[in-house]
């Protein structure tokens, strides 16, 4: 091969790892009056794998203030790695994404319309690759309609018509847990919910079952609706090797229950077992 051509290939390989390693937003919050919502805000990052903080003319963030107190473990990294700028900065660098609890009713007004859900917007950044910012506006008044017709897109919440207004903090946490399949790699969730017990167990309890079924003395056509019933519920539950094993011990226990008690019954001749 050629230097030239391995030159070629070395940089589509470059490419392809580039196109696959995709920038995480920042998270810019517009001068936040409270620093408890600074911190709540840098732990909704750290809980989904966010870590670029950046203020508009932010409160004084003190160390032994509200803002640490509320950021959790974030009071490691996130913020106190916050970088202060200003609103033209952020507007300058990067794909922008307001953020409005009020959106407009219709297309006559556009500095609140059209807007995405957050749904929406995880499912649009998932096919761009570009240095994107999410703004936060004010506690109080969030962005207003000149700061949000200077950014990109806008992005709303789905609530309550009558109460649509959100603490800044659980607004960050709501969006930020939406777009977490574009931030977090892997969970503290196992990547199997349930591992289904062997067929071979399960059959046992079911065989198992109708020996019980059996025991109790009912009628032929209930035990078959019966054994029908728990066929259908493990059907649908997916239960565990554990779960299965557990429901084995306790139906044999049961059945071997009242195999005893009718053998009792016929030793000392006393009624047997109440049957249908």
């Amino acid at each position: 091969m050629s230097e030239g051509n391995a030159g070629d290939t070395e940089r589509a390989d470059e490419a392809v790892e580039d196109s696959s390693t995709r920038r995480k937003p920042v998270v810019v919050v517009v001068e936040p009056e409270t620093p408890g919502n600074v911190g709540t805000i840098a732990r909704a990052m750290k809980n989904f794998g966010l870590h670029d903080l950046k203020l508009v003319d932010p409160p004084e963030l003190d160390e032994d203030g509200e803002a640490y107190g509320f950021a959790g473990h974030a009071r490691e990294d996130v913020l106190p790695n916050a970088d202060e700028v200003t609103f033209e900065e952020v507007v300058e660098n990067y794909h922008t994404v307001g953020t409005t609890a009020i959106t407009g009713e219709d297309d006559r007004s556009h500095e609140r319309w059209p807007f995405k859900t957050p749904v929406e917007l995880r499912e649009s950044l998932a096919t761009v690759d570009a240095p994107t910012a999410i703004v936060f506006g004010r506690e109080g008044r969030g962005l207003n309609n000149e700061e949000l017709s200077r950014l990109d897109e806008v992005c709303s919440i789905p609530a309550a018509d009558d109460y649509p207004v959100l603490n800044l903090g659980q607004a960050a946490t709501v969006l930020l847990y939406e777009l977490r399949d574009l931030t977090v790699e892997e969970t503290q969730l196992p990547d199997t919910a349930v591992t289904r017990a062997p067929e071979a167990d399960v059959e046992r309890l079911h065989d198992l079952f109708g020996d019980f079924l059996e025991s109790t003395g009912q009628r032929e056509h209930r035990r078959e609706k019966n054994a029908l019933l728990l066929r259908r519920l493990l059907g649908r539950a997916h239960p565990t090797e554990r779960e299965v094993h557990s429901l084995l011990g306790t139906v044999r226990k049961a059945t071997t229950k009242l195999e005893h008690a009718d053998y009792l019954a016929a030793k000392h001749d006393e009624p047997a077992y109440p049957r249908e």
